[in-house]
């Protein structure tokens, strides 16, 4: 009968644990009336307790800091550090010693160690320490491997490897709005969730524009001369609470005057976001470019550059229009009609003619209307005819103003 050999034993032992900052620690008070039966013995008990703050023994907090119990919970963006050590338990003197660490994830695998030189000897109860660190970037399950090779001091080589798995989470759900403006000022809202177990505080939430726009915060105030931020003193963002962030973004000049470029699918830029959790540790996120589609104008566009946000009844005022022709091929012949409203009288000549309006160039007209009716009331009844084509193009809605009576002063 063939008897198999004991499997045999390694003479170096690994260790792999995790390094994540320590928490404060946290009682129970337990308290009671001196009217009560236990009398003061309660109170003595947590003034006599190490863990309790001296004068503030019924607070939950205490002094104490409590080192980790177990693997915790590993978020996208953070930095997953972990202490390798490699003992030598035997009494032989162990030599070329290689210590290999990887961390296999869905995409690809990653060489952590610091060293990948073998070390020349390794005599009884000594040993091998590394730290490794790296920063997370992908969510879901990953494995920390750890090999060892070496040679016993027969010449004989050995080899082992231990597998260490554990779940990347989401800390963060970010969700993104736009909002086109009258001109081209494109505004984005985005919504983001703390959706660990624990508070954050939000260090930095910052846009970095594409090189087509310019970009402005909205997500603070100016006080006393002071720059005040919109979310308070305390930025900390509570488990399942929201914030929303507000950007501008403007299309620098020497893309905004070339008609037709910003148009289809743009993009706009990326959040950084920067947050720190318990004891200082930090996280950072950057969200893939962010895209949105830019409205369609047609051949031809018309946009407000000037206009009151407030006017007297019945007495003209004056707006000046931006008329862009979006074509990159064909030159426009263009005749501007107005046509009044119930409530909107234009004053000037109507039908005339705007001339000849090269692919991509724009100009801009003054115009003078006035209102009949009190009231928020909508710009209308402007037509723009190419007589090229002879095509027309309506503009109804363009703007509101606020029309007020003439015995009210309207401040300029």
């Amino acid at each position: 009968m063939e008897v198999n050999p004991p499997k045999q034993e390694h003479l170096l032992a690994l260790k792999v644990m995790r390094l994540t900052k320590p928490t404060l620690f946290t009682n129970i008070p337990v308290t009671c009336e001196e009217k009560d039966l236990p009398g003061d013995l309660f109170n003595q008990l947590m003034r006599d307790d190490p863990s309790t703050v001296n004068g503030a023994e019924i607070l939950m907090l205490g002094e104490m800091l409590t080192l980790p119990q177990n693997f915790g919970n590993i978020f996208l963006g953070e930095t997953f550090s972990s202490y390798i050590s490699v003992h030598n338990d035997s009494n032989q003197v162990v030599k070329d010693i290689l210590v290999k660490a990887d961390l296999q994830t869905s995409s690809q695998r990653l060489n952590l160690s610091a060293s990948n030189t073998a070390v020349a000897e390794l005599k009884p109860d000594c040993c091998i320490d590394d730290v490794i660190h790296h920063e997370v970037k992908e969510i879901g399950t990953h494995i920390l491997v750890c090999a060892v090779s070496y040679t016993t001091q027969g010449g004989e080589k050995m080899y082992f490897r231990k597998f260490f798995k554990f779940q990347v989470l989401k800390p963060l759900d970010v969700k993104t709005k736009f909002y086109n403006a009258e001109t081209d000022e494109v505004f984005l809202e985005a919504q983001i969730q703390n959706i660990t177990t624990s508070p954050m505080f939000m260090e930095k939430v910052s846009l970095e524009p594409s090189i087509m726009y310019n970009v402005a915060e909205l997500n603070s105030v100016s006080q006393a001369g002071e720059c005040v931020t919109t979310f308070g003193s305390r930025a900390y963002l509570q488990p399942m609470d929201t914030r929303q962030y507000l950007y501008c973004l403007k299309p620098k000049k020497e893309f905004a005057e070339k008609a037709g470029i910003i148009k289809g699918v743009t993009v706009i830029g990326k959040l950084d976001i920067v947050w720190k959790t318990n004891l200082g540790e930090r996280g950072r996120l950057q969200t893939s470019q962010l895209q949105r589609m830019a409205p369609g104008y047609g051949d031809v566009r018309l946009s407000l550059e000037a206009i009151p946000d407030t006017v007297n009844l019945e007495e003209p005022f004056h707006i000046t229009c931006k008329i862009t022709n979006c074509s990159s091929e064909r030159t426009m012949d263009l005749v501007l009609e107005m046509c009044n409203t119930n409530s909107i009288h234009w004053c000037g000549i109507s039908g005339r003619q705007l001339g000849k309006l090269h692919p991509s160039s724009s100009l801009c007209l003054a115009l003078t209307l006035l209102s009949s009716v009190q009231g928020l009331q909508s710009v209308s009844g402007l037509r723009l005819t190419d007589t090229f084509l002879k095509r027309t193009y309506e503009y109804d809605d363009i703007a509101q103003v606020c029309v007020v009576s003439s015995a009210i002063k309207v401040e300029s």
